[in-house]
């Protein structure tokens, strides 16, 4: 993975990518780190260095990283650390 910086093209692409290929991932995102329970419907809408934007049952919610993200791969790298322990937290 290259590393690019967090543009609003390269957040676009990432979500596009989580929304298309991770969905449920995305709605366990949600409720894990965004205490929502039982999301129906989970879309990831951008990604900036301190926080996700999610639309959640049509609401937005803000999900903080436990760091500020550097670049695209660092992007890369948190998002699937977060999905790893979620599958380690079940």
């Amino acid at each position: 993975m290259t590393k690019e910086p967090l543009t609003a093209d390269v957040s676009e692409r990432i979500c596009e990518h989580m929304n298309k290929d991770h969905k449920n991932a995305v709605e366990a995102l949600a409720s894990h780190y965004g205490g929502c329970s039982d999301p129906k419907s989970a879309i990831m809408i951008a990604i900036y260095p301190q926080t996700m934007e999610l639309d959640v049952d049509g609401k937005r919610l803000q999900i903080p990283f436990d760091h500020v993200l550097k670049d695209s791969s660092d992007a890369h790298q948190t998002l699937v650390g977060m999905c790893k322990a979620l599958k380690n937290s079940t």
